[in-house]
């Protein structure tokens, strides 16, 4: 149940960082644009977006620390497997296993280093230049998103000792579309 959970908040902090970022952009390009139309000016030229790009920086950087996590969850982060798949069981299972606790122990490294740097942050008064937001906040992404990759890393190790299975994605999955096998459902003509 916990786990759930944590996958779902996982998926929501990724798409509404995306989205909003997009949307954020989107707002901070068309003022751009429509400032310089003379009649709308006078309307647009006293809202200021110049902390537009800023805040969009570190909403992608949030990203993709999350988004590597969700990506060794569901098996879709990068890995390069061609002489793995080439060993015989039991040398492939220790290999993928030391892999993956490789992963586990380099993200714990840098999350235990990222959780230092945000610690010595918070007792200074850095801010971020445009929005001013404590530097310590923008900055807490490395510990926590390191942090959660090594407890995927883990999963995945734990999950691949229990079964042998790593998690696979589908390409030519889509969720909530269903799709029917080839030639299903096409009426046959005889003539």
């Amino acid at each position: 149940m916990l786990l759930r959970i944590l996958d779902r908040l996982e998926e929501i902090l990724i798409a509404t960082l995306m989205g909003l970022a997009t949307f954020i952009i989107f707002l901070a390009v068309m003022h751009r644009y429509l400032i310089g139309i003379p009649l709308l000016y006078p309307i647009l030229f006293p809202i200021h977006l110049s902390w537009a790009q800023e805040l969009c920086i570190y909403m992608f950087v949030w990203v993709a620390k999350f988004g590597a996590a969700y990506g060794v969850r569901t098996g879709i982060h990068v890995g390069v497997d061609v002489v793995v798949n080439q060993l015989k069981s039991p040398w492939r299972n220790a290999v993928v296993l030391f892999g993956l606790f490789c992963g586990a122990f380099f993200t714990a490294v840098i999350g235990t280093m990222g959780a230092t740097f945000v610690w010595g942050l918070m007792h200074t008064d850095q801010v971020s230049p445009d929005l001013e937001i404590p530097s310590w906040f923008v900055y807490l992404c490395i510990p926590l998103g390191s942090y959660l990759m090594c407890f995927r890393f883990l999963q995945v190790a734990y999950g691949y000792w229990r079964t042998g299975e790593l998690p696979h994605h589908d390409h030519a999955h889509v969720e909530g579309v269903e799709v029917e096998a080839p030639g299903a459902g096409v009426a046959e003509v005889t003539r």
